[in-house]
Order: C-alpha cells, then sequence, then structure tokens
C-alpha cells in the first residue's frame, strides 16, 4: 500500500516537474512559480504534498523557505528507472484503457 501512495505522489504531471527542476539544485517557491509558470499557491501545495510524503525537503534562509530532494539518489533512481520502462514498453501505457491518456482526461 505504501508503494501505491508513493506512485501517486509522482503522477501529478506539476508535482514531477517541480522534483525534475529541484534536482537542478535549492529553490525557494517564488523561483518555482517563475520558472515553472505555477501559481504560487499552486506550487505551495504541491511542495506540501512531497513534503509531506518524504521526497523534498526545506529550510528556513530568513522569511523564504529553500526546497530541496530530500533523496536525491534514490528518487533520481527511480525516475530513470521509470524511463527505462516507458522506453522498453513504447506506448503502451498510454494507450491504457484503465491507466491511460484518454482514462487522465475523463478525471
Amino acid at each position: 500500500m505504501a508503494a501505491v501512495c508513493q506512485f501517486q505522489s509522482l503522477a501529478d504531471p506539476a508535482r514531477l516537474t517541480i522534483l525534475r527542476h529541484l534536482a537542478l539544485g535549492e529553490h525557494r517557491v517564488v523561483d518555482l512559480t517563475a520558472h515553472l509558470g505555477l501559481g504560487q499557491s499552486t506550487s505551495s501545495a504541491h511542495l506540501a504534498c512531497l513534503r509531506d510524503c518524504g521526497l523534498v525537503s526545506s529550510r528556513t534562509v530568513g522569511r523564504a523557505s529553500m526546497y530541496s530532494l530530500a533523496v536525491p539518489a534514490e528518487l533520481m533512481g527511480v525516475l530513470a528507472a521509470a524511463e527505462r520502462l516507458l522506453a522498453a514498453t513504447g506506448d503502451a501505457v498510454a494507450l491504457c484503457p484503465t491507466s491511460g491518456v484518454g482514462q487522465r482526461d475523463q478525471q
């Protein structure tokens, strides 16, 4: 069950984009909103989810919070493995009638 929760935290496109951006280094919320075109409240909500899941950590610098990957090597390993799996299966996951692209649009 924990694995399902972990993969759900990675399933949102905005959260995945935030994680990939944090792989480049530590950022403030304002930096992420500017770089990724997300609203401040949206970025904050996604960062809270990622922090609660143990994927992101934060530290206070003055009045700002600096966010970074909590377990960078492990997370990048999972994302690299996902890319290899996608390469091996081709478009099968996108075409899947249960969880494919068409299903995501209907949710």
